[in-house]
């Protein structure tokens, strides 16, 4: 019965609930899945686990891992609100069996892997060994400028998932109201940042504006399930808009399987619409993701590849790729754990004495777990929170 089932779901089509405005709008049932649907494309999502026990998500969660605890397969769930482990995967692949729910890439498969951002590397390692082609991160740690760039340890990990053809999401983050900020891992060279719009293509007021933000998708009362199988109608956040933005790699990945990492992110990127003022902007990027024209339209070699042209430069400045994944999990945890981005970099210039680094790294220590007190606020939108097309 469970193989009939599948069968029924891959050539039948599910109506979408109405709150998922987003299929109208990207023409997602006429236009994009007689071309793709994401079959055979693993996404890994590294996030609270995902309850994978939910009739929506039968069938399309992977046994993942906890990076965090001694055990687990990161098929529970973890988060100790509503569950955005579980939205998220439903957003990418619900099968529309239970709520209703239906993902835009619903004949992908999730690799849920239960991590924060302080365990982030291991993370993306664990990712990238077990196949998966796309990462996404929906959640973020938020630091001022003046905190430095990205982590040695994520950096590493990031460069070796590209150079294991892995597409890597990040969402931009809901701190506009902040003003800038810097979000961990969206400011890292190699990830496609995304920020949100709401359904009559304007950005998202709360969408962290930042100059490494790439392009936008949907992620105003975009709506999704929880833990518990519940479809919550209004949530909005970048978080949202990632995991569409992921879905629409995993189908241009289906489509075109030997098509690298770079050419796919450069293609979504060069399809987008333009939103807001002309030209790029800092909350929408090169603008709203087509998911039609990703997988149709031409792009030429030249158009514009920010993510790549970013990592390209670390590569040029050597940063260390070599690393194994069992020794950049420790020496990862010990960065993330015990020194801020800043006190790393102040520890490593000369002449500065002991007692000003040791003043400065318990300051930055302090201000760290702040942010982290923060970033549970930053991406992960509250589960009691109350267009057109363009396809």
């Amino acid at each position: 019965m469970a193989s009939s089932t599948s069968t029924s779901w891959a050539s039948a089509t599910r109506d979408p609930r109405p709150e998922e405005w987003w299929f109208g709008t990207w023409d997602i049932q006429e236009k994009v899945w007689p071309l793709s649907k994401g079959k055979g494309v693993t996404v890994a999502l590294i996030d609270s686990g995902v309850n994978a026990g939910l009739p929506d998500l039968r069938g399309r969660i992977l046994p993942g891992r906890n990076i965090i605890g001694p055990s687990g397969d990161g098929r529970k769930d973890l988060d100790k609100g509503g569950g955005h482990g579980t939205a998220m995967a439903a957003t990418i692949v619900g099968q529309g069996l239970g709520a209703g729910m239906v993902g835009i890439a619903p004949e992908a498969n999730i690799l849920p892997i239960y991590s924060t951002v302080e365990d982030l590397a291991p993370a993306i390692d664990y990712a990238t060994d077990h196949g998966a082609k796309v990462i996404n991160v929906s959640q973020g740690l938020a630091s001022p400028p003046s905190a430095g760039g990205c982590d040695r340890g994520i950096q590493r990990a990031i460069t070796r998932a590209i150079q294991h053809d892995v597409v890597l999401v990040a969402s931009a983050g809901n701190d506009a109201s902040m003003g800038v900020m810097n979000q961990e891992p969206a400011q890292c060279p190699g990830f496609l940042t995304v920020g949100a719009v709401d359904y009559k293509f304007n950005p998202w007021v709360d969408s962290q504006p930042a100059p490494y933000v790439a392009v936008a998708a949907p992620g105003v009362h975009t709506g999704s399930i929880g833990k518990t199988g519940t479809f919550f109608p209004n949530l909005s956040g970048t978080s949202n808009s990632a995991a569409l933005a992921s879905g629409v790699v995993a189908l241009v990945r289906a489509k075109y399987p030997k098509m690298p990492a770079r050419e796919v992110v450069q293609r979504i990127i060069g399809t987008a619409r333009d939103v807001a003022s002309p030209g790029r902007d800092d909350q929408t990027g090169y603008g709203l993701i087509r998911p039609y024209h990703a997988l149709t339209d031409k792009v030429s070699a030249s158009s514009p590849n920010p993510v790549y042209s970013a990592w390209d430069a670390t590569q040029r400045l050597s940063v260390p790729t070599t690393l194994s994944p069992s020794s950049s999990t420790s020496q990862h945890a010990s960065q993330n754990r015990h020194k801020s981005m800043v006190s790393i970099y102040l520890f490593s210039i000369g002449g500065i004495c002991l007692g000003v680094v040791a003043i400065v790294s318990a300051f930055l220590l302090i201000n760290r777990a702040r942010s982290r007190a923060h970033a549970s606020r930053v991406h992960k939108y509250s589960f009691s929170r109350n267009g057109g097309s363009d396809g």
